[in-house]
This record gives C-alpha cells, sequence and structure tokens, in this order.
C-alpha cells in the first residue's frame, strides 16, 4: 500500500511537524512501508491540491485537521472519494479529535478519525492495513473512531501518550525545509489549566532526554537554519530542562539561526535571566502569555500567574536589548469588560514589548471553556476559528465595531 499523509499550513513558510513525526515513527517499525508526504497551504486552490492527491495514487489518505485549514480538508475529503473511491481516508489533529463521531456521521465517506496524539495509532492502522486485518483486529487499536460494517460507530478508548525518546528525529536530510520555518518539540504537555487551550486537557508533561535534543539541534545549528520554533507549551516549566538548552544553543551559537521559546515569563528566575543576557542579540526570541491582567479573570480561567513577577521580568528582558519580547492579550474572556479589557492593554502596553498581540477568544472544541460557555454567556461562531462573538461583560457591537 502506499499511504500519504498530507497538511494545509497557513503559510508556505510553515512546516508541519505532525506529519513527519507520523512517518517517522511509522517507518521505524515498518521499515518497508511506502509513507508520502503532502504539504499543501491554504492559499491553495482546492482544485489544484486534489489534482496532486490524486496523481500520487494513494491507498491510504489521512488529513491532518486544524481550525484554520478543516473546511478545506471537508471539502477535499469528500471530493477524493469521488476520484479515488478505493483510497481509504481518515482525520487527525485537534480540529477533529473531540468530536470524531459527528464528524463521521458529516462525512459518510472517510473511513475513519485518529484521535489525540497520532504516532502510535498511526503505525499501528498502517500495520493492520498492511496485514489485511478485519473489523475485530482494528477495534482493539487505541485512539480510533470508526464506522463499522454495520454502520455502527466504533471507540476504540483513547490514544496512549507518547514517550518522546521513542519518536524518531522527524526532519532526516531536511531537504526542502531548509528555508522554512522549522517546528521542533522537546516536551509535550503542559502543567497548567488554562480554560480555553486544549494542552491543558492533559497535564502529563513528557520530556524528551537532553541528548537526543542537544544532537537535534545540532542538526539544525550545522545546517545553518534561519529559524527554529520550538511548540513546547511552556518551553521553561522544568527549569534544569529549559537552562540546558539555552546554554547548549549559547556556546553553539552559529551567527544565523533564531529559535523561538513560548515560556512563562513569571517562572524566569535570576539564573535563567543571567543566561539570557549574555546571548548574542537575535539568538532567541520569547513569546509571554499574558492574556490579562484582571485577577478575576485568571481565576475564571484557572491561570496561574504572578503578575509582578511577570512585569518585572519583561523589564530585565528589555534592558539587555538583545531578545525579541512578543506579548499575547485576549479579548472575550470572562469577567473582562470594556474597562477592565483596556486596563489589561494599558498594563501590557506598559511593559514596552517589541510586539504586542491581541487575539480574540477560540472557544475550542473539547476545551474546559467550551463547557463553560452557557454558564458565562459566551456567544461565539458556528464555523472555525469558533472566535467570541459576545460575552455576559462585552456585547456584540463591542467586536463587531
Amino acid at each position: 500500500m502506499r499511504y500519504l499523509l498530507a497538511a494545509l499550513n497557513a503559510k508556505y513558510i510553515h512546516s508541519n511537524l505532525g506529519i513527519y513525526s507520523l512517518k517517522a515513527y511509522a517507518q521505524k517499525r515498518h521499515p518497508s512501508v511506502e509513507i508520502l508526504l503532502g504539504e499543501y497551504t491554504i492559499n491553495h486552490q482546492p482544485g489544484d491540491i486534489l489534482a496532486d492527491i490524486y496523481r500520487k495514487k494513494p491507498d491510504f489518505l489521512g488529513f491532518s485537521c486544524y481550525i484554520w485549514n478543516v473546511e478545506t480538508v471537508r471539502r477535499l475529503a469528500r471530493d477524493v472519494k469521488k476520484i479515488l473511491p478505493d483510497t481509504a481516508v481518515w482525520l487527525g489533529g485537534p480540529e477533529v479529535s473531540y468530536d470524531a463521531g459527528q464528524v463521521l456521521k458529516e462525512l459518510p465517506g472517510i473511513s475513519g478519525v485518529m484521535t489525540g496524539e497520532g504516532e502510535e495509532t498511526f503505525s499501528r492502522l498502517a500495520g493492520w492495513y498492511e496485514a489485511g486485518g478485519g473489523e475485530a483486529e482494528l477495534s482493539h487499536i487505541p485512539g480510533l473512531v470508526f464506522r463499522a460494517e454495520s454502520g455502527e460507530i466504533v471507540s476504540t478508548g483513547p490514544a496512549p501518550l507518547m514517550d518522546l525518546d521513542d519518536i524518531p528525529f522527524p526532519y532526516g536530510g531536511l531537504e526542502g525545509l531548509e528555508h522554512r520555518i522549522i517546528y521542533y518539540e522537546s516536551s509535550r504537555g503542559c502543567p497548567f489549566s488554562c480554560s480555553y487551550c486544549l494542552s491543558s486537557i492533559d497535564k502529563t508533561v513528557r520530556f524528551r532526554s537532553l541528548e537526543l535534543v542537544k544532537a537535534e539541534l545540532l542538526f539544525f545549528l550545522e545546517r545553518r537554519v534561519p529559524q527554529v520554533k520550538f511548540v513546547d507549551r511552556t518551553f521553561n516549566c522544568r527549569k534544569s530542562h529549559a537552562m540546558a538548552i539555552w546554554s547548549f544553543i549559547s556556546e553553539h551559537d552559529n551567527g544565523v539561526t533564531n529559535f523561538h521559546f513560548e515560556i512563562s515569563a513569571d517562572l524566569l528566575d535570576g539564573e535563567m535571566l543571567a543566561l539570557i543576557g549574555k546571548m548574542r542579540p537575535g539568538l532567541i526570541q520569547l513569546e509571554i502569555g499574558v492574556q490579562t491582567t484582571n485577577p478575576e479573570t485568571l481565576s475564571a480561567i484557572r491561570r496561574r500567574t504572578d503578575l509582578d513577577r511577570l512585569r518585572d521580568a519583561v523589564a530585565q528582558l528589555k534592558r539587555f536589548h538583545n531578545t525579541h519580547r512578543h506579548l499575547d492579550l485576549i479579548a472575550g474572556l470572562p469577567f473582562e469588560d470594556m474597562e477592565s479589557f483596556m486596563r489589561s492593554f494599558d498594563d501590557v502596553y506598559r511593559m514596552e514589548p517589541d510586539e504586542l498581540q491581541l487575539g480574540f477568544l477560540k472557544v475550542l472544541k473539547g476545551s474546559h471553556m467550551e463547557q463553560m460557555a452557557g454558564e458565562y454567556g459566551i456567544s461565539y461562531g458556528s464555523e472555525p476559528p469558533y472566535e467570541v462573538l459576545s460575552t455576559r461583560w462585552l456585547d456584540y457591537g463591542r467586536f463587531s465595531g
């Protein structure tokens, strides 16, 4: 069989770590299996994507689904079955993992959905296809929701949480990625419980061993890739892990590569700040989610933040003049009326970030915020990206005007 893992990225410069990881892990288990990757963007014409898929003639087609691409994926999934009726079409990713049964009802042509972390699930699914297994064997692969021959929708339970050291380095020779953003993960999961974030569902944080991480970062440094963007949800949640990686990239700095980290600034202590202060300007950039400075809102969204420590750390980073500081705010959170939001905006603006990003609350499927939307009077869009329309504290006119 020929397998095609397809991703529709937001921009050409982006890469999709998920499909690279699935391929690397599956080929470790099944070396002879042919797995192709198809990276497209949401700016491609769907007809052009469909034609490329047709030329590749996959027996198995897997789509990676996110809020920015799921509508196009749904269209492609329907049309692929018209031109390649014998191709098994599977979906995976956060946008289909939390309502997989409904997805199968709406897309009767697809074979099933891979839910949660996909490496082990896809590997076992590929093995099932290679062996020509039956429905009974399929039902023993965790992480699947599929349509049985009887028409019944079957869920096999949650996918296993991966040991990150079991996943091979996904980038291999790096061909074709040298001038794109390289996404990399040294940990998976998040210790925090922010109600709007899917990472809060699994609080089991797992780390890739530093020996592997250092060897893989050296691979990027030796090839002088422009940017490596860590997808770790809170990179500095374990100080020893963060310090070891920051020390390594500082000691092996090639003068070109930039590393992007998403951190909690209030976890930065004096030792961590001192290390950052010695770095080459431009070696790292930091994304810091403030989201709000309203204490009642922070409590409602279950976000633990020491605002005084955050403010002091951001000020110290500014004095270094070597680190780009990107700060985030979210509009439409519970207990945040216009006056409160303006205070939050002013508080963050006074921190003098290099970039202040204002986003609107997205009520994601499977998040605690989705469960609480009724209590908070939150109305949000019916289609992706599910942005807030109104809350008990802000009416629609505030968002539309």
